[in-house]
């Protein structure tokens, strides 16, 4: 068991409907098409599915998807829509857990990585991903940058959300890498709020570079979005595919 927290029922069942916008096909339309393209005629790994938003749409374009999950409550929810032998998904964290076969794609969006909260962990995800490559396949981040430049000295706390619905902002731990993400989210219309806070380790991209080139793999580019706009020093998040060597 790695570090990742683990999603309970409750959140789970809410999942789906929170991430709705981030599910639309408008969305998601740059993210399948990108990953799609560079699955090939190859099947594809995604590491922490959780419950489908990406792996089930890839697969039903076609590509054929396998899943690592950790939490048992997410999986329940992919599989309500579509079944085991559609698209296997075995129960496990994305740093050790190990299913058979090669793959010419695997992937991690979302941030997701961040979910590992120690450098040795992320750089065994790596290396778990490096494991199901074969010669030449690719391994794809969805990050975020660190928001660090927002911070004012003496500041902690970052909002990225402020609205009717949902207050969201990070608080950062800047010695450990660390930022714990706090959601208050307004739940029903009788005026009550719902807080939830999750912990993740932050990553700069030069960061994640080292990692992959401890794990063999090697940098080929670095976007700013699925659209593949170019990623400069005002990039909020970046898309990173590695590969690795025939």
């Amino acid at each position: 068991m790695t570090s990742s927290e683990l999603w309970t029922r409750a959140t789970a069942d809410r999942y789906d409907a929170e991430e709705a916008e981030a599910s639309s096909a408008a969305v998601l339309g740059p993210t399948l098409a990108f990953l799609a393209e560079l699955a090939g005629d190859g099947r594809a790994l995604e590491f922490a599915i959780g419950t489908g938003r990406v792996g089930v749409p890839l697969r039903e374009r076609g590509v054929p998807v396998v899943g690592i999950e950790l939490s048992e409550h997410m999986a329940a929810v992919l599989r309500r829509k579509i079944d085991e032998y559609t698209l296997p998904v075995v129960i496990g964290d994305m740093a050790t857990t190990v299913v058979p076969g090669e793959f010419t794609l695997v992937y991690l969006v979302y941030n997701t990585i961040t979910n590992l909260l120690t450098q040795d962990e992320q750089v065994e995800c790596f290396r778990n991903a490096a494991r199901h490559l074969e010669p030449g396949g690719r391994f794809v981040i969805e990050l975020g940058v660190p928001p660090l430049r927002f911070l004012p000295p003496g500041q902690v706390a970052v909002p990225f959300d402020v609205s009717e619905q949902h207050l969201g902002f990070d608080t950062f731990d800047l010695v450990e890498q660390i930022l714990v993400s706090h959601h208050i989210t307004r739940d029903g219309d009788d005026g009550r709020y719902r807080r939830d806070n999750s912990r993740h380790r932050y990553a700069w991209p030069a960061e994640l570079d080292l990692m992959a080139r401890i794990a063999g793999l090697e940098l080929e580019r670095r976007v700013a979005d699925w659209d593949e706009t170019p990623f400069t020093e005002g990039s909020a998040k970046h898309i990173s595919v590695w590969r690795k060597p025939t």
